[in-house]
């Protein structure tokens, strides 16, 4: 029996990167998935190749309360309830303080946190009733800082403690929550960084296991904080970063 047979997983971010990962993982250990985006022509390309009986493809920007509303409904008409969140639709900005505009910061905090708060108010009835859990992506940025990424360090400090309050709360209920914290990872949100041959060996000095990590990695990891594997396990941020947080930064001597 495969771990999430007959379980239901909502996945934000769902057509590229991480999520589309994500899908792919639940997918394969036997889950059903509601893929959200919004991002409409690469979701549904997306889902195209993936068993149609048990995907469903919801698009809509999780910063707006209805768009998440939608999807939990939406999982529970087509499937029967919901299971598992994951929280991962994300985005960037760079600069530090003077250089982030007003506009940039609203945006990256209404996707990164206001957009994560959106999806897991409107899950949580549905995961008390499965005693269910929540998987948040959030960052190494959320547990310590960059350079000129103000406005994405400090969603993801919010989405970090977010993770903690939310399971001091719901493990009355029996939801777990929790987050993986990706370093450098392979997705389009970084196909430019990962071009500055510079910067990615800077990574990789800082990193023991020494590469840039791929999404299919983070989705493993998504994927036993879900399972009943991590049933003892809530309140975590969980570092996916190839050893940078356990180097503190340091090259390599």
């Amino acid at each position: 029996m495969k771990r999430f047979d007959e379980k239901t997983v909502l996945v934000t971010g769902a057509a590229s990167g991480m999520g589309l990962a994500a899908v792919r993982r639940f997918l394969d250990e036997g889950a059903r998935v509601v893929m959200l985006d919004i991002d409409e022509a690469n979701l549904k390309e997306a889902a195209a190749q993936l068993p149609q009986d048990r995907v469903l493809v919801q698009v809509g920007d999780t910063a707006d309360k209805e768009t998440a509303a939608a999807a939990v409904k939406a999982a529970v008409a087509r499937f029967g309830g919901l299971n598992i969140l994951i929280n991962n639709a994300g985005i960037a900005s760079e600069g530090d303080i003077m250089k982030t505009s007003e506009a940039d910061f609203e945006r990256v905090m209404a996707v990164n946190v206001t957009g994560y708060f959106n999806m897991a108010k409107a899950a949580l009835p549905e995961l008390v009733k499965t005693r269910g859990s929540i998987v948040m992506t959030s960052s190494v940025s959320g547990l310590g800082g960059d350079w000129e990424m103000f406005a994405y360090n400090t969603s993801k400090g919010a989405v970090s403690n977010m993770v903690r309050a939310m399971a001091l709360d719901a493990a009355k209920d029996g939801v777990r929550v929790n987050a993986v914290n990706p370093s450098l990872t392979k997705t389009g949100m970084t196909t430019e960084m990962l071009k500055d041959a510079g910067l990615v060996a800077k990574f990789k000095e800082r990193m023991p296991l020494g590469t840039p990590e791929d999404p299919d990695g983070i989705a493993a990891a998504m994927a036993f904080l879900a399972s009943d594997d991590a049933r003892l396990i809530t309140g975590v941020n969980l570092p996916v970063d190839a050893g940078l947080r356990a180097s503190n930064g340091q090259p390599r001597q």
